[in-house]
């Protein structure tokens, strides 16, 4: 079993982050921000004539941006690296490890169908340096590796994921400019946003854009919006037993987070083109009402990788900037965060996966 080299590709990729691989060209020697030793390392692996296949959720930019880090794990390597995304990548996964038609690697946005997957014996363990390296290089390594640890199907733990992309949630996205013509001040507390969204429509404008489609998986951004309410909500104990199901989607606590984002999404006027465009809007399109004129929409919550999909020539921190998805003033909980990862695993090994 070889799996050094899923870490060693990895490793260049994540010192190269998105917002810096977003401009990558394979130029050796040329970029200061990329890891180039960690690339000489991998000149020692002589993969020539070796095919890896990859299978994830990535399309449009993202697989741009993760094609130009494969780039140069393929000529570092000389191995064929064949990318290949999909809307519907967490179904189409699962049919094809039991069909026994997997990619060598899959890129998993839920570390939950990875650990599902792994306790049906579908994926391999990585080797346990590789949790070393990870714990050296990361901050808060243990915490990555306890996120990529589950039970294989003889029970035993053991690493199976690896993170590669990892995104902040808790952003609401919003144009400076239009915030200043109109008067508006960043909200501070749940309390204040909610005020700001009332007073947009009493201007006549309309606050939201909320896009919930994506293919096969529409509806996850409308996940992140609950789980940032139950963070709000509720004690982070009740937030860890409703993700092990010991608290049930039809608890009191968890229908009142799914009403705090229906506050948000269910009143025409709250959002770009009413209710009933939330669900048909792609994810990928809601935030360009940020930009048009005249405004469509003040305001856009989703995570970090958004900007990817802002118009070209979007200057981060002048056209576009963000505030923190605020916590309520009157609940005693802190300043809670969500985040995501995707997690790279091997779903059929071989010497070069």
């Amino acid at each position: 079993m070889k799996t050094t080299l899923l870490a060693s590709s990895i490793a260049v990729a994540v010192l190269s982050l998105p917002t810096i691989a977003a401009d990558l060209k394979y130029t050796p020697g040329e970029d200061a921000r990329f890891n180039w030793q960690s690339y000489e390392a991998l000149k020692s692996q002589d993969l020539k004539g070796q095919t890896i296949t990859i299978f994830g959720p990535w399309l449009t930019q993202d697989k741009e941006l993760v094609e130009s880090v494969i780039a140069y794990f393929e000529a570092a390597t000389g191995a064929t690296v064949n990318y290949s995304g999909s809307d519907s990548f967490e179904q189409q996964i699962a049919i094809d490890v039991q069909a026994g038609s997997a990619p060598n690697i899959a890129i998993f946005p839920q570390p939950g169908l990875a650990a599902d997957l792994a306790s049906k014996g579908f994926l391999t363990p990585l080797e346990p340096k590789t949790a070393t390296w990870i714990n050296d290089n990361y901050a808060a390594g243990s915490s990555w590796v306890d996120l990529g640890t589950f039970a294989g199907k003889d029970g035993k733990d053991a690493l199976y994921g690896f993170f590669y992309k990892v995104d902040l949630k808790s952003l609401v996205w919003y144009v400076p400019e239009n915030f200043e013509d109109a008067g508006y001040e960043v909200p501070e507390t749940m309390e204040e946003l909610k005020a700001l969204t009332e007073q947009i429509v009493k201007d006549g404008e309309t606050p939201w854009c909320v896009g919930l489609g994506s293919g096969g998986a529409t509806g996850w951004p409308a996940t992140d919006w609950v789980e940032d309410m139950m963070l709000r909500t509720q004690s982070p104990a009740d937030y860890d037993k409703w993700v092990t199901n010991e608290l049930k989607f039809n608890d009191a606590k968890v229908v009142n987070a799914i009403e705090e984002f229906g506050w948000f999404v269910r009143n025409d006027a709250f959002v770009d083109g009413g209710a009933r465009a939330v669900a048909a809007t792609d994810f990928r399109d809601s935030p360009k009402g940020l930009f048009t004129s005249p405004v469509k929409c003040y305001m856009h919550r989703q995570a970090s990788f958004i900007p990817s999909f802002f118009p070209e020539g979007t200057q981060l921190g002048a056209d576009v900037d963000f505030f923190y998805f605020p916590a309520y003033e009157s609940k005693p909980l802190g300043k809670p965060v969500l985040g995501a990862g995707t997690m790279w695993s091997i779903t059929k090994d071989s010497p070069a996966a």
